[in-house]
């Protein structure tokens, strides 16, 4: 009555969800791999952030000299950081900078704004 065994159309069925899924899982390593680059510059400047308020030379600078290390490192880093996006501020003899700025990724179809923070507080 039927040429084709049942077999075949679950078979048949199965190659699909596995390709599905597998391009579903490619698409998300894809992202993760477009996406790292930037969460890891970020984890660079926030370990640089740690290490200058540790510096006895960078603790007594003014706020100016902080900005302008801060954005140049940044920029050497490859993120878009203006010396006025840098708040330095000292209560006594603690020294805190904080930086918060948007890195941009673009897809092939949407640009993603990756809002970030990084600090340093001694």
């Amino acid at each position: 009555m039927r040429d084709r065994p049942q077999g075949g159309l679950a078979l048949n069925s199965n190659v699909w969800r596995l390709a599905a899924g597998s391009a579903v899982l490619l698409l998300l390593v894809l992202v993760a791999a477009l996406l790292a680059p930037s969460y890891l510059r970020n984890r660079e400047l926030d370990r640089f952030l740690d290490e200058v308020v540790r510096q006895p030379a960078y603790r007594t600078a003014p706020a100016e000299v902080l900005q302008v290390a801060v954005a140049d490192k940044a920029a050497r880093l490859g993120i878009p950081l203006k010396p006025s996006q840098v708040l330095v501020s000292r209560h006594g003899e603690s020294l805190r900078i904080d930086v918060r700025y948007v890195a941009r990724v673009d897809f092939p179809l949407y640009t993603v704004g990756l809002h970030f923070r990084a600090s340093g507080a001694r």
